[in-house]
Parts: C-alpha cells; structure tokens; sequence
C-alpha cells in the first residue's frame, strides 16, 4: 500500500505530465500566432466554471490575495512565457525556466524559514543539466528580451508557488483554485487583446484544443497542483515540474514522429534521477527511548 506522501506525490506529478500535451495540443489543434488567446482561454473559462461548480467567492483579504495569487502563477506567468517562448527556441526557453526549482528552494528559506540543503541545490542544477539536455539544440540563439521573459516567468511562478503555500485557504480547494485562474484571466484579458486582436473564427478543431486546455489543462491540472502544495512542501511540488519537458518530448517522439537522440534519453534520465533524489527523504536516525521508571510505592 502507498504512503500518503507518496500517494500525493504521484497524484500532484499528474500536472506536468499534463501541461507537458500542451505543446501539442498547440501545434496540432490551435490556430497559429495566438499564444496569449490561448493562455486566457485555458484560465478564464476554467476559472469560471469552478467559481460556478463551488459557488464559493472570496472574502476579506482573500480577495487581493487571489488576485496577487492569480496573477502570479497563471496571468503574468503565462504572459511572460510565451514572451520567452516566441523570441527563444523552445529549448531555451525550457532550460531557463528549469531554474524554478532551485528559485522555489531560495524563496522557501525566506519566506516559509525551510532548511536550505547542499542536496537540494545540486540536485536543481542537475534537473537544469539535463533539461538542457533534453531540449536544447546546438544551433540556438539567445535573444536579450527572450532571456529576460523566460527568467521573470520562473521568477513569479516560484514566488506564486511558495506565497501559495504560505497563504492557507479555509475556502475548499476548487473554489480557492477558481479564484486564481478568474483572476489570471482578467490580468490576460486586455493584454491579449492589445496584443493579438479579437480572437480569429473557430474551427472544430481550435474548440476541442481549447476545450482540452480548459478543461483538463486548467480545471483539473491546477486543481492536482494546489492540492499538493496544500500538503507538500513547495520544493517538492516544484521538482515535479520537470516531467512537463520531459513528456513533451515524448509525445515528440511517439507522435510527432521527431528524433529522439541519446544525447535527449540521456537528459531524460538525469531529468528522472534529479526529480527522485529531490523527493527522497534523509532518514534520521532516532534516539532509543529510554525506559518508564516506575515509582515504588512505599509500604
């Protein structure tokens, strides 16, 4: 029988795993040019169908907080990922935002007073190394605004994630979820709008790609992801976010027909290895109790 941490680990580990389709759902499904529509679609709605499903809104400062909570992990997030994702090749924009981990494991230390590990440190490099591996091509160019997107984006995520954890909801977990993405929503709104224009005519095809981000991409993904926050530590959650390239390459590979070379098997496998040493805990040893001295009772 599993363990409850692991058990929730495994469940939370479902996320990446979803986000890492989204590649292509996007370049299978989605019209072209239109990240940032696809970035509010995947929030707005999901948000709003939660908030519907939990009727539950927000009260007192949980109002500013979903708001600095939304914006954080979903509106600017998204907003400065697909910067970095359309003036840097896909491979560096994945490496540099694999310096979450280690920026979660920073911010943890001040913000929520976690102990800083030598372990932790060289294991997020490690995660980095072979991200890099996976991804990134020899013939990649750097890009001055792309590098900056792509680092500010890990930056606002990694302190959504841990500003997530420092800030227990009382409110049940979907709603809590709801209110987030509304509010990334509502960030995106005018940006993608100023941006890319009104949205383009929908084919069938746009609407179950958009549907899937919604639903499945959204709905269900940020609801695992907060869940495991709720009870894990945010550096642990955050390490699982490497299996998002990792599966991305994979459905590359099995669907996409792309080459899969042993330079990006072998990244793969430090990926893996990186992610699982994160996980496992130090065991300590504990001291032998000492045995109950009974009182004698006098006579």
């Amino acid at each position: 029988m599993l363990s409850n941490r692991l058990a929730l680990l495994l469940t939370t580990a479902i996320t990446p795993l979803l986000w890492g389709t989204t590649y292509l759902v996007t370049t299978e499904l989605l019209p072209p040019h239109r990240p940032l529509l696809a970035a509010l679609l995947r929030a707005l709605p999901a948000g709003l169908l939660l908030v519907a499903i939990t009727r539950t809104l927000p009260r007192g400062d949980w109002w500013w907080r979903s708001l600095i909570l939304g914006t954080l992990n979903i509106g600017a997030f998204n907003a400065l990922l697909f910067v970095g994702a359309y003036r840097l090749p896909g491979g560096v924009a994945a490496t540099v935002g694999a310096i979450q981990p280690l920026l979660v494991a920073l911010l943890s230390t001040g913000l929520l007073r976690e102990r800083l590990s030598l372990r932790t440190v060289l294991t997020a490099i490690a995660g980095i190394f072979g991200v890099g591996l996976l991804v990134l091509r020899a013939n990649a160019h750097l890009d001055t605004w792309g590098v900056v997107a792509a680092i500010g984006g890990a930056v606002v995520m990694a302190l959504g994630v841990v500003l997530s954890k420092r800030w227990a909801s009382p409110a049940p977990l979907l709603a809590t979820t709801g209110w987030q993405l509304v509010a990334g929503g509502v960030v995106l709104l005018p940006v993608a709008f100023l941006v890319e224009g009104a949205p383009p005519a929908f084919t069938l095809q746009n609407l179950a790609g958009y549907a899937y981000l919604t639903i499945v991409g959204s709905a269900v993904a940020y609801a695992l992801w907060f869940r495991g926050l709720r009870d894990l530590s945010p550096t642990d959650v955050t390490f699982l976010g490497l299996l998002s390239p990792v599966m991305a390459t994979t459905l590359g590979w099995l669907v996409l027909d792309q080459r899969l070379t042993s330079t990006q098997a072998l990244g793969a496998l430090i990926v893996l290895t990186a992610l699982i040493t994160a996980q496992v805990r130090r065991t300590r040893k504990t001291p032998a109790t000492p045995a109950p001295v009974l009182a004698s009772v006098g006579s």
